[in-house]
C-alpha cells in the first residue's frame, strides 16, 4: 500500500549539499522487517519510519534504520523527521516545541533560535563518557591512519550510536584523514583558526555507513559539543562545518542554554510523494 514520503536534506538551507534522511509517514502498519528491507533498498545513512506516539507527551514516534540494523538515537534522521512531519500537517501538543519519541527516550525539537530556517534538538544524555582505553586508542590511529600522537584528545562520547570522539590540531589535519579498516564509529573534528566563520571541521567514519563517510552527522556534533564545551576547548555557540571532503557544505549550529546543548540547522526536502510498501 502507498505511505506519504519524504527525503529530506538537513544541516543546509542549499538542497543537496546536506545529509538526506528518507523518512516514511504513518508508517504504523509496516513490520519491522518491512523497514529494514526499504531501508537497505534506499542505501541512505538512515531511514526513518513515524508511528503514533506510546509514551506519555510525545507527539509523534520514530523508528531510526540503516542499511544494516535500528539505531536509539541519530541526530539529522531526528530533524529530518520533525520536518517531514511538520510539513505533512503534524501539530504538537506543545507551543514552543516538537516532543519526539526514540529507543532513546523523548527528545525535544524546536525552530532554530534567532529566525533562522531549521530545527534543533537537545542533545541526549551520554550513555558513555570518558577517558578511551590505550588499546582503543591505538585501533582508532590505525584506523584512521594517523600516529598516535596525531591525536591531541579522545573519550567516548556515545549518545546511542556508539561514537568515540578524536580531536585533532586543526580543521586542515581533519580533511587529510584518509581511513582505512573501520571497525569503531570515530568522530574527528579540528578547529580552524581564531576568526573563521566555522569553530571546527568534522567527519564521521562509521562500519553501518555504506559509503563509510557520513556526510553531516548531528548525533556526533551533539556528543562532541558536549565533550568540547565540558572540556573549555570550545565556546557556545559555534558553527561546524562537516561534508567537506564529500562535496558537501554541511553547518551544525551549536548553542548552550541552562547546560543543555542544542544542535541545529537547515531542513529542506527535496522528494516528496509516496512509496509502496
Amino acid at each position: 500500500m502507498p505511505y506519504q514520503f519524504r527525503q529530506v536534506d538537513v544541516f543546509t538551507d542549499t538542497p543537496y549539499f546536506g545529509n538526506p534522511v528518507a523518512v516514511v509517514l504513518g508508517a504504523d502498519g509496516l513490520s519491522s522487517e518491512q523497514m529494514q528491507l526499504f531501508a537497505r533498498w534506499t542505501n541512505l545513512s538512515e531511514t526513518t519510519f513515524v508511528l503514533a506516539p506510546q509514551a506519555s507527551g510525545a507527539d509523534y514516534r520514530v523508528r531510526i534504520f540503516t542499511p544494516t540494523g535500528e539505531l536509539p538515537f541519530a541526530g539529522h534522521p531526528t530533524l529530518g523527521t520533525c520536518h517531514a512531519w511538520l510539513e505533512a500537517g503534524g501539530r504538537p501538543a506543545g507551543k514552543d516545541a516538537i516532543v519526539q519519541e526514540c529507543q532513546a527516550g523523548l527528545i525535544t525539537v524546536r525552530p532554530t533560535p534567532g529566525g533562522e530556517a531549521g530545527l534543533a534538538f537537545a542533545a541526549p544524555p551520554l550513555v558513555r563518557s570518558g577517558p578511551v582505553e590505550d588499546a582503543v586508542t591505538e585501533r582508532v590511529a590505525r584506523a584512521l591512519n594517523i600516529a598516535r600522537a596525531d591525536i591531541v584528545d579522545i573519550a567516548w562520547a556515545d549518545n546511542g550510536p556508539g561514537w568515540v570522539a578524536v580531536l585533532l590540531a586543526s580543521a586542515e589535519a581533519v580533511l587529510a584523514v584518509r581511513p582505512g579498516v573501520l571497525d569503531l564509529d570515530i568522530g574527528i573534528a579540528g578547529p580552524y583558526p581564531d576568526g573563521s566563520p566555522e569553530a571546527l571541521e568534522v567527519r564521521a567514519f562509521s562500519p553501518q555507513v555504506s559509503s563509510v563517510e557520513d556526510p553531516v552527522t548531528g548525533s556526533l556534533n551533539a556528543s562532541l559539543g558536549q565533550w568540547l564545551l565540558a572540556t573549555g576547548r570550545v565556546t557556545a555557540p559555534y558553527v561546524a562545518s562537516q561534508g567537506t571532503a564529500m562535496g558537501r557544505r554541511g553547518r551544525v549550529h551549536v548553542s548552550r542554554e541552562d547546560g543543555q546543548v542544542w544542535v541545529g540547522g537547515g531542513t529542506v526536502t527535496c522528494v516528496s510523494g509516496t512509496v509502496e510498501l
